[in-house]
Parts: structure tokens; sequence; C-alpha cells
């Protein structure tokens, strides 16, 4: 006599075999992988440098665009001499002001744009290119502060009093009187600008679901782990026979 219980059933996964839902099993072969170091998306540290240095030598040019347009737009601030004395045409003026208020603005904007124009290029650059970002602003107002002073008029202020003549009116030369907030407008605005288009446009790290595993792991457990329910439907119990 042999009794046979048909709600019996044996585990579906051999004991020598790791599961199919084992979390410490390699993902199956449709599975995509993460992408690599070094690829397009995700460069590695000799291309973050590369770039760096790129938007290093490009912004620190447009620092003379900035020198060219400072010197354009600044406010002239007006001499005159008596031939033992120059002074203030206008000792009330405010152009000396102006021209530190012009660069500030200038550099904001240009902060701005070089900021915006790293982003688009290089919106999935590393810390590097930003650092070269920084770098290369603060370098452009140093260039942009020499470039204005340089081809604007010129500091021997006795000479070009002598040149011009006893109560002859002349500019005086280009400067800047607070040289550290103008030279730190253009790297703030630019980390600033920067720093709020990679928080409202930059790149977001993929889920477990871009990584191929959301589907493996879904779907009714099996084996000696599954619950009432949560396999295939058994089949009818069997009563006893006669053997």
């Amino acid at each position: 006599m042999a009794w046979h219980d048909g709600t019996v059933t044996a585990p579906l996964t051999p004991p020598h075999q790791p599961g199919p839902h084992d979390p410490w099993q390699a993902p199956p072969s449709g599975s995509h992988p993460a992408p690599s170091a070094g690829g397009p998306d995700h460069p590695d540290t000799a291309t973050e440098l590369r770039q760096a240095a790129v938007v290093l030598v490009l912004v620190t040019l447009a620092g003379i665009a900035l020198g060219l347009l400072w010197l354009w737009l600044a406010p002239r601030v007006p001499l005159i001499s008596d031939d033992t004395a120059v002074f203030l045409k206008n000792s009330e003026g405010e152009e000396a002001i102006g021209a530190d208020g012009t660069f500030v603005l200038l550099a904001l904007g240009f902060g701005a744009l070089s900021a915006a124009a790293v982003f688009w290029r290089l919106r999935r650059g590393g810390v590097l290119v930003v650092v070269g970002l920084a770098l290369g602003a603060l370098l452009a107002s140093l260039v942009a502060w020499r470039v204005g002073i340089w081809l604007g008029p010129s500091s021997d202020v006795v000479a070009r009093a002598r040149e011009a003549g006893r109560g002859v009116t002349f500019d005086a030369p280009l400067e800047l009187h607070s040289v550290g907030v103008a030279v730190l407008a253009w790297p703030f605005a630019a980390m600033g600008i920067h720093l709020l288009l990679t928080a409202a446009f930059g790149p977001r790290d993929a889920g477990p679901e871009w990584l191929g595993y959301g589907s493996y792991y879904d779907g009714p457990v099996q084996g000696p782990l599954a619950g009432p329910g949560s396999g295939p439907p058994s089949s009818p119990a069997g009563g006893g026979g006669a053997a």
C-alpha cells in the first residue's frame, strides 16, 4: 500500500543551485549595465582635464572683450590744469564711481553668459570643469582690468596736462577704485548661474529600473519561499489508492 498526497510539492530549485531571485546572483542577460567610465556621459579624469583647460583658456580670452567694452562704456573723469596743479573739472561728479559700476555690471553679464555657455556645451562635466570656469573667470577679470587701463588714457597726468595746456579739459586715466569687488564679480556670477542651471536642468542619476533590475525582481516568488497563492495553482488533491 502506498499513499500519495497531491498537495505536497518538492522545492523547484535544487539546494545546490542558487534560486532565480537570489539577490547575489548576476543580473539577467537582458539587463542594461551601467555606463562605463570614459563615455560621453561620464568622462574620465583625462577628458575632464582637457575640457577644464579649454574652458579656462576661452573664458580668459573673453576678458579682452570685457576690457574693450569697459573702455568704451565707462564714463570719463574730466580734469583741468592751471599750469600749477591738476583739478577735477566737476568736483561733485560721479564719473569715478561710474567706472567701477560699469565694470561690475559688465562682469556680471559676462559671468552669466559664460556659465550658460559652459553648461550648454558640457552639461555632464565634472568638478574640474567648474574649477576651470571659476579660474578662467578670475583671470578674465584681471585681463579686462589691465586691457582697459592699457588702452585707456595715459596714467601720466602731469605730462597730459602739459600737453593739453592751461584751462583745457582732458580725461583722467581709467581705473578701478574697488578692485577686489570688481574682479570677483565675474567668478561669483559664473558660479551662481552655473549652480542654478545645474540644479534646474542638470542630469539626474538613473534609478534601478534603468539598470534593468526593476523588471528582473518583479513577478511572483517561486520555490521554497513561496507563500500560499504565490505560485501556480496546485492540482486537486488525489485520494489514496491501492498499490
